[in-house]
């Protein structure tokens, strides 16, 4: 394995440097200091990556499920066996909670490649048959060819999962670029998969923002995937667009959590103070936006503010009762102060708002906050804060609530809270997000599909749907008898 303070990108099976030599600092969020330096890949490197894609694409492609099934069970057993290894190049990127990270995240990956191998043997179609006298017709669902991907900061070693896992299962070679800011998991993980992949299916070209520009415009990729912000989302829809290359976003969230006066308020604030604030609230899934009914308001705020005090405190990665870590980089805690800077007069910080006292004050570090009194119009409710950071509103009826639920750009993510079931399955058809959850926030299973509407984008991930996005399909026709 590489030197884990000298990163590298993975092209045609060999670990390498940029072409030209130029590197990057990585900063390590806990004390703000450099820990590793990774490739600043150019153009250059996107040809040669795209171009060990190309190679084995037709390879690849033309595998049997079996066989590529097989290929990414050993993919999974490798993840297990490097555990400690990708865990902790996860922990030094991204400053998050060690024993969370395994349990929550390296482990559950895990579980996704298994499934996504099962997934490899199990697509599905129209029956083959007669639909015109004279002619069988039946339907080919092919792999796509060559992706480019792109994965975000907030879960480097997870998201790279749920990227490349769809696009192998369905026979696609990739070219990976991992965010700028936490590239040495994700890139530790693509040498970890040579040993499982024939060389070139996996590619990964660490950079920036012109990296991954070069990996959206290329034309050598049937489809270009992201997760990451909007407007990144943006950008590489109108990027792909060019070359009519088909695109899968993944983009951000604005989750509301609706709380019914006749919820469980003690399971609903345990339930959102952990959808609200794991991973520093660093998930576009995040239960960020309460809604709860007037005549609870208080009670609720009192138990969420509670549960909080009590069990929701950020630290450093060693600390396993803490919940959190710090945020990602220094721009993402600038943003979530200039949110608490820019709160209106009638809005009221009930918890938090500033930086921890006895954390490293070099490091990204910021409170679990809980701010109430907003009003649906306010900045913190209708953008993205992607931090510690949850609103809490009233609202009178359930028809009030379904408009401030969906009364914003996003529609990823929502949960709803109420001991009444029909309740439950009303709101569950209005609210206007990818995800409902009833009673709980943010757990999320292999079996069943991720992904939303609106601003936050299209496509699915996990799921036979996931691999589906992965593929083309082909009507083949043939005259009986000739």
């Amino acid at each position: 394995m590489s030197d884990p303070g000298h990163v590298r990108n993975v092209i045609g099976g060999k670990p390498c440097d940029a072409a030209s030599g130029a590197r990057t600092e990585l900063i390590e969020p806990v004390r703000g200091t450099v820990f590793a330096t990774a490739p600043a890949s150019s153009a250059a490197d996107v040809d040669n990556a795209y171009a060990a894609a190309d190679d084995a694409r037709a390879e690849w492609g033309r595998a049997t499920p079996s066989q590529r099934q097989q290929a990414i069970l050993k993919l999974a057993e490798l993840v297990a066996e490097h555990a400690d290894d990708l865990v902790e190049a996860e922990v030094a990127n991204t400053g998050k909670i060690r024993s969370l990270t395994r349990s929550e995240e390296l482990d559950v990956a895990v579980d996704q490649l298994r499934f996504f191998a099962g997934a490899a043997r199990m697509f599905e179609g129209r029956a083959a048959g007669e639909y015109m006298a004279g002619f069988t017709s039946f339907v080919r669902r092919e792999p796509i060819g060559v992706v480019g991907q792109v994965t975000p900061w907030n879960y480097p070693l997870m998201m790279a999962v749920w990227k490349i896992g769809p696009a192998l299962a369905a026979g696609n070679t990739i070219v990976l670029k991992p965010s700028d800011t936490t590239p040495a998991s994700t890139a530790l993980l693509g040498e970890i998969a040579q040993e499982a992949l024939p060389p070139g299916v996996l590619n990964v070209v660490c950079g920036d923002r012109d990296t991954g520009r070069a990996l959206v415009e290329h034309r050598t990729p049937g489809l270009v995937s992201i997760t990451g912000s909007t407007r990144a989302g943006i950008e590489v829809a109108r990027s792909a667009a060019a070359n009519l290359t088909r695109s899968h976003l993944e983009l951000g969230g604005k989750a509301p959590a609706v709380i019914f006066a006749d919820a469980d308020l003690g399971e609903a604030a345990e339930g959102i103070g952990i959808g609200g604030l794991f991973n520093a609230g660093q998930d576009c899934t995040a239960a960020c936006r309460v809604l709860v009914h007037e005549d609870v308001h208080d009670d609720f705020v009192a138990a969420l503010t509670g549960w909080i005090r009590d069990n929701a405190r950020p630290g450093l990665p060693e600390d396993d009762d803490a919940l959190f870590g710090p945020l990602n980089n220094a721009s993402q805690l600038a943003r979530v102060q200039g949110f608490m800077a820019d709160l209106p007069s009638h809005a009221t910080i009930a918890l938090g708002g500033g930086r921890p006292a006895d954390l490293p004050e070099s490091g990204f570090f910021h409170d679990a906050t809980v701010v109430t009194g907003v009003r649906q119009d306010d900045r913190i409710i209708q953008e993205e804060v992607f931090g510690p950071v949850i609103t809490v509103q009233a609202f009178s009826t359930e028809e009030e609530a379904v408009a401030l639920a969906n009364g914003v750009p996003y529609g990823l993510a929502s949960s709803v809270w109420t001991a009444d079931h029909g309740r439950a399955m009303r709101m569950s058809a209005d609210l206007d997000f990818g995800c409902v959850w009833v009673n709980a926030h943010i757990p999320l299973v292999a079996e069943m599909p991720h992904g939303g509407f609106k601003m936050s984008g299209y496509g699915k991930d996990l799921s036979a749907y996931s691999v589906e996005e992965y593929t083309r399909v082909k009507h083949v026709m043939s005259a009986v008898g000739r």
